[in-house]
């Protein structure tokens, strides 16, 4: 009987261990952002969960560089350009913590403001 129950647990812990290491590329995928992405597009490029959040993570950092390039700019008006500057990067901020806990949910849950630009990257 014990024979039983420890042979149908196995298949279980198998299939548990893949989805561990697609929910540990699509953390990787959303913290590292470029970086992230390279290491799951060459290590596993067909896994669907991890490829979505890492492009979900490139696309936040492209994002993140357009709102820097546009701060920089607005820093000619010294405190309307220091302000809007502190509220988008906490902005940012907060949808990189919204990615990070989305990839440990198990579901491919597009980040809010930047889904539709990370399905758009046909990568």
């Amino acid at each position: 009987m014990a024979k039983k129950r420890a042979a149908q647990k196995a298949p279980k812990g198998a299939s548990a261990s893949s989805g561990d290491n697609s929910t540990l590329l699509a953390f990787i995928g959303v913290f590292l952002a470029v970086v992230g992405f390279l290491i799951v597009y060459l290590v596993k490029k067909e896994d669907d969960y991890a490829m979505h959040y890492a492009k979900q993570g490139l696309a936040l950092f492209i994002v993140a560089v357009i709102v820097w390039v546009a701060s920089r700019v607005l820093m000619i008006v010294p405190v309307l350009g220091s302000i809007v500057s502190t509220v988008l990067g906490i902005g940012l901020l907060v949808l990189w913590i919204i990615g990070i806990i989305y990839s440990f949910s198990g579901q491919k849950k597009d980040i809010p403001l930047i889904g539709e630009l990370a399905r758009k990257l046909n990568l």
